[in-house]
């Protein structure tokens, strides 16, 4: 695992220099996934063009809740987000030339693109949260300064490793879970950028305490917010989410090899 962490650098920079070969093209590229992450905003916007809060939450705490969540999942989506290529390496068998190397396979099919392309993506959401932190009246000192890398931090690694999950139901589809795992992940990150008391019961249960989405931007966001939490949570759920991005690893790392071992080869 430590070699394969100190390997990384070099094989993601290998691929960033690969995807900058075209500078126009890559230019280009970055100011389409900018504009494309402003219109997702916008959508957020034009809510609150009719309604003043929504469920008791200001534009610029929900912009907050956003810029948090969307920095997360991209940091997450340009490491893991082509796992998309999964499906493919399983049905024409792939795979399998993976398998044969020392290197672990996660980390040989991760290490298959860096989406530096995201990098517009993740400067939109920056602009977003930096105005949000002044909009909604953070209430800075030195333990909210420190928690907010942390948070960003724990909620890419929980959207990484539900990336892991989704993925790892192709081993047992036969090559057709991409709708799975896109469910959990883009659709994970929509639900994300709101506050969860906007849900009906059964759902805020579901992405609080079994896909736990609520713990990259909802409860965090409630200490650095300084806001008091409507559905009435314990306060300590408000600095659980470094404890729960490590067990969404170890969950990740568990499906994986679990889906590895029931991998049975097409044989093409």
């Amino acid at each position: 695992m430590g070699s394969e962490l100190a390997l990384y650098p070099r094989l993601a920079w290998s691929r960033v220099r690969g995807q900058v070969e075209y500078r126009l093209s890559f230019v280009l590229m970055l100011v389409g996934y900018f504009a494309a992450t402003v219109a997702d905003f916008l959508a957020i916007w034009v809510i609150f063009l009719h309604l003043p809060l929504l469920a008791g939450w200001t534009l610029g705490e929900v912009a907050f809740l956003y810029g948090t969540s969307y920095v997360s999942f991209k940091l997450a989506d340009m490491v893991v987000g082509h796992l998309d290529v999964l499906p493919t390496l399983v049905r024409s068998g792939s795979l399998d030339t993976l398998l044969t190397r020392p290197l672990g396979s996660l980390f040989q099919v991760i290490t298959i693109d860096c989406g530096l392309r995201h990098v517009g993506a993740i400067a939109q959401a920056v602009c977003v949260l930096a105005v949000a932190c002044v909009t909604a009246g953070v209430p800075w000192d030195a333990a909210r300064v420190a928690m907010m890398p942390v948070t960003i931090l724990s909620g890419t690694v929980i959207f990484a490793s539900i990336w892991v999950l989704g993925a790892s139901t192709v081993f047992w589809t036969m090559g057709n879970g991409l709708e799975v795992m896109n469910t959990f992940t883009y659709g994970g990150n929509q639900m994300a950028n709101f506050p969860i008391n906007i849900y009906a019961g059964w759902l805020r249960r579901l992405i609080a305490y079994v896909v736990p989405l609520a713990f990259v931007t909802y409860f965090p966001s409630l200490y650095l917010l300084a806001k008091e939490d409507p559905l009435g949570s314990p306060g300590i759920l408000r600095f659980a989410s470094p404890l729960v991005a490590l067990g969404c690893v170890a969950a990740a790392r568990f499906a994986w090899g679990q889906g590895i071992r029931h991998y049975q080869s097409t044989g093409s």
